[in-house]
């Protein structure tokens, strides 16, 4: 199977830490972000990962090498000009050739999503593409006040909490879905309503596995604490560091 990470932005919410150290190779605990992320994967029987790279490049190369020291066989993709989650794709040669499917997600997140299972799931379902969704909850501090056209109050919630899915960054796609990528700068999002738009199936794959983002601090802070407390939840032969 094949994976491609997505690892080329600036992590510009998380400057300091991001001005020396690209975001994917940002520590949780005694191992960069992305050296989890391509742990899992091998574990769940990957082989070929491409890892699409704009900021600070060299330094993610030097760092992972040709990944056999994971099991998997690495190719980069470096991109001259930022061209957003989905642009890259278009850079990506032999995309699908090992497999009708194949995993794009994030490379900046921490999850116990089951990456395999869901390229397979994708491939049996034979639809242009799955998202992986998970429920948030936000909270607002105020009360809510709803006003009708005349400006008479029609309801008022005081401090609701709103439930919403939202994206984890991955996704399964068929290989297909490249051709509605255009040249120049074009994100998931993007790309996956230009698939609705032509009729392609878009699946939502709803996870309740662990999953966090580390694009914030607190986000940054949240998954390296949980990483530390429990490797073994993330990576099977890890064991917690010594305090």
């Amino acid at each position: 199977m094949m994976a491609v990470l997505l690892a080329g932005g600036l992590g510009t919410r998380l400057r300091p830490y991001t001005m020396t150290i690209p975001k994917p190779l940002l520590p949780l605990g005694d191992k960069a972000t992305m050296e989890i992320v391509l742990g899992q994967l091998a574990a769940q029987r990957f082989t070929d990962v491409v890892i699409t790279l704009g900021h600070m490049p060299d330094l993610v190369k030097a760092m992972l090498g040709d990944g056999a020291r994971f099991g998997l066989r690495i190719r980069y993709v470096i991109e001259d000009q930022p061209l957003g989650t989905a642009g890259s794709l278009r850079l990506v040669d032999n995309l699908g050739l090992l497999d009708d499917t194949f995993l794009v997600m994030n490379g900046d997140l921490l999850t116990t999503i089951d990456y395999g299972g869901l390229v397979r799931e994708q491939h049996d379902r034979r639809e242009a593409a799955t998202v992986v969704l998970t429920r948030r909850d936000v909270a607002i501090d105020y009360g809510v006040v709803y006003v009708d056209d005349d400006g008479n109050l029609d309801r008022y919630d005081e401090k609701p909490v709103l439930h919403h899915h939202v994206s984890t960054g991955v996704y399964a796609l068929d290989r297909a879905v490249v051709q509605h990528v255009p040249a120049g700068r074009f994100d998931m999002p993007d790309l996956v309503r230009a698939l609705v738009a032509a009729g392609d199936g878009v699946h939502c794959h709803i996870t309740q596995e662990y999953w966090q983002d580390i694009g914030r601090f607190d986000d940054y802070q949240r998954a390296s604490a949980d990483f530390v407390a429990d490797p073994g939840r993330f990576l099977p032969d890890a064991t917690p560091s010594a305090s």
